[in-house]
């Protein structure tokens, strides 16, 4: 005995197929910006880091912070950058 499938069973269960398919492909989207936020939390995390290793004093500390909220880590890390070349120059 053969079962045949009408077709909207058929019609059915391709739109179910389309369906899983679907969520597949929105949960492997939702693990990559997770994995996007933890490296985003890290990199912010070593830069807190950076600002404490790095100002001398509290008023570099919040010059630091308030170039990262303006400007932005790339902002923040040239700005400690510089603090770095002016200790070295200072230094010699």
């Amino acid at each position: 005995m053969a079962l045949a499938l009408d077709k909207p069973t058929k019609s059915k269960e391709s739109t179910l197929t389309k369906a899983l398919r679907e969520i597949h492909q929105l949960q492997s989207k939702i693990q990559e910006l997770e994995q996007q936020h933890q490296n985003y939390i890290q990199s912010q995390q070593d830069l807190i880091n950076d600002i404490a290793e790095i100002c001398i004093s509290s008023i570099q500390e919040v010059q630091a912070l308030r170039i990262l909220v303006c400007k932005g880590e790339a902002g923040c890390r040239r700005y400690l950058r510089s603090l770095l070349v002016k200790r070295r120059l200072a230094s010699k």
